[in-house]
């Protein structure tokens, strides 16, 4: 499918739909609380009225529904392989939560014919009408997949920890993406969370310091979203399965995402970027599969 083919079915897929808010989370390296901050954010939007679909994109490994406490009946791969349209394939979690498990089904989407790549787009598409937000929680590092899911988003949120080893992952990371052949700046919008931080002060020291090394060195600009302190209440709810911004709203971790989701709202951010819809982010991975 060429290039010219993919913009006439995104655009046929687009009439008269609202287009979805597509957000990326990623981080350099795991076990930072990147999946947790999908999670948690995706409650504080449901609070504040948006409708919120989370797609697990860290193939191999099932966060999301561990930390919600679902099993999915069906993921990713059920819609490419298996016939299932977009609405089965969704599992609601708390609060009407929804998400999508990738599987491994993403992986092997260059290889399907042209009526099956508009089919799973068309259905893609349809997410633009049951979701406000969607929220990619892709893996951690620097795989390949990774920086697909990357270089197709226009919004991405960076997750960092003070640990030095954090910092030089989540660099490594902006200067894979900022090298990939198909980055484009101009229409991708990068923005830091600094996570597990003493004090807030930590948190914008921390942007700093990454700050000064990427406009040093990388043609790629960052912003500063906030920070989520050290928590034991987020600990104990990631051991219960639940959400902390459900099990405990007072809690220091759960207000930080409050102050964050609100910031991700207000009218200035939330305009800055275009908002693309799934079809296009989808046909901008297999467009890059495809070569």
């Amino acid at each position: 499918m060429d290039q010219a083919e993919q913009l006439r079915i995104i655009k046929a897929s687009q009439q008269s739909r609202p287009l979805a808010r597509v957000i990326t989370v990623t981080s350099g390296k795991g076990g930072v609380g990147k999946s947790n901050t999908s999670i948690n954010l995706a409650i504080q939007l449901r609070k504040m009225g948006q409708r919120v679909i989370i797609l697990d994109a860290d193939f191999g490994l099932a966060n999301i529904e561990i930390m919600f406490g679902t099993v999915p009946k069906h993921n990713l791969c059920d819609l490419i392989y298996q016939g299932k349209n977009i609405k089965e394939i969704i599992t609601w979690g708390p609060m009407d939560v929804g998400f999508i498990s990738g599987g491994s089904g993403i992986v092997g989407m260059s290889n399907l014919s042209r009526d099956y790549l508009v089919y799973i787009i068309r259905n893609l598409a349809e997410l633009d009408a049951i979701a406000d937000v969607i929220i990619v929680d892709t893996g951690a590092g620097i795989s390949d997949a990774v920086l697909e899911f990357l270089v197709a988003s226009g919004e991405i949120l960076l997750v960092t920890t003070p640990e030095p080893t954090s910092i030089t992952d989540s660099y490594s990371l902006l200067k894979a993406l900022s090298n990939h052949p198909r980055y484009d700046g101009s229409n991708t919008v990068v923005k830091m969370i600094a996570n597990r931080v003493e004090k807030e002060e930590e948190g914008e020291i921390l942007f700093n310091k990454l700050n000064a090394v990427v406009s040093r060195y990388l043609k790629l600009p960052i912003s500063y979203l906030g920070s989520i302190p050290q928590d034991p209440q987020l600990a104990r709810a990631v051991m219960q399965q639940m959400p902390v911004s459900i099990q405990n709203p007072g809690a220091k971790s759960t207000l930080a995402f409050e102050k964050i989701a609100a910031k991700l709202m207000n009218r200035e951010e939330s305009t800055k970027q275009p908002k693309r819809g799934m079809a296009a982010f989808f046909s901008h991975i297999i467009s890059g599969k495809k070569g």
